[in-house]
């Protein structure tokens, strides 16, 4: 069940908008204030924006269902989590098997702030603060060795954060990568101008106008993210597609065509 709407703040954070609770507020969430009902209201007149929040999260819900009933996975490490709203990897988990272990980490202290208050009930999730690229920090934090044990099959979740990592990407993604245990899985989205670009260069310059730098990358660059995976059919493909029998196509073409998904095997 979803948490009523929290009056967490930090530093006067209601009176600008924040990334994370736009997300919430694309994804119907009640996690959010009115400057981000604004500011969302006038990104959702210019593009589709939440239809494409809406396919990542579908791709992560996916994910974490096939990681729990197909492969056993308990435990979840997702990175750059934002806030964990509606259809967030821990409700997924859970609601199939309660015993299962969730760590967000997320740097935005206010995205921080108001995903420790929701989850102040959950013994087996929690939120850590730090930088997803500071590898080292993530993984020797409290709570992530409170919550995980990487000499188990482990769940990596990077769904919508690696087009914010600037600098070597790819060298972040296989830093994790090396943590893993055997049977691990890794699982990544990102944004992509090959098929779209006017429309993910309104969302760069919307991101940019937020502080935000967002970085597209191609399906090439993307491909040297998972080098060394053993990739799930269908490999790499459009999140949209990916392993999406049975659900309700997107609203919008375009939306669904701006973000690679992958999920693969250590």
């Amino acid at each position: 069940m979803q948490d009523g709407p929290q009056r967490v703040t930090t530093n006067g954070d209601s009176e600008r908008p924040n990334g994370a609770r736009l997300f919430d507020y694309y994804l119907g969430g009640a996690h959010n204030f009115a400057v981000d009902r604004a500011l969302a209201e006038e990104s959702i007149k210019k593009f589709p924006v939440a239809e494409m929040a809406r396919t990542i999260r579908s791709f992560s819900r996916r994910v974490v269902r096939l990681c729990v009933e197909e492969y056993g996975v308990r435990q979840f490490l997702d990175l750059g989590s934002g806030i964990p709203t509606a259809g967030n990897v821990h409700e997924v988990a859970q609601s199939l098997d309660p015993s299962c272990n969730v760590v967000y980490v997320d740097h935005d202290p206010v995205t921080v702030a108001h995903a420790r208050t929701m989850l102040r009930d959950n013994l087996n999730a929690a939120i850590v603060q730090s930088d997803v690229a500071d590898v080292g920090a993530v993984l020797r934090h409290p709570e992530t060795r409170r919550l995980i044990d990487f000499t188990q099959p482990t769940a990596v979740l990077m769904v919508g954060i690696l087009p914010y990592v600037i600098d070597e990407p790819a060298g972040v993604v296989a830093r994790y990568r090396a943590a893993l245990a055997e049977g691990s899985i890794l699982a990544l989205t990102h944004l992509t101008k090959d098929v779209e670009p006017q429309l993910v260069g309104q969302l760069v310059d919307l991101s940019d106008g937020m502080g935000s730098k967002l970085v597209p990358r191609s399906k090439q660059d993307v491909e040297e993210f998972v080098c060394g995976l053993k990739l799930l059919e269908p490999g790499l493909v459009l999140a949209a597609h990916w392993r999406a029998d049975g659900e309700l196509p997107g609203t919008s073409a375009a939306a669904d065509a701006s973000t690679y998904g992958a999920v693969g095997m250590v």
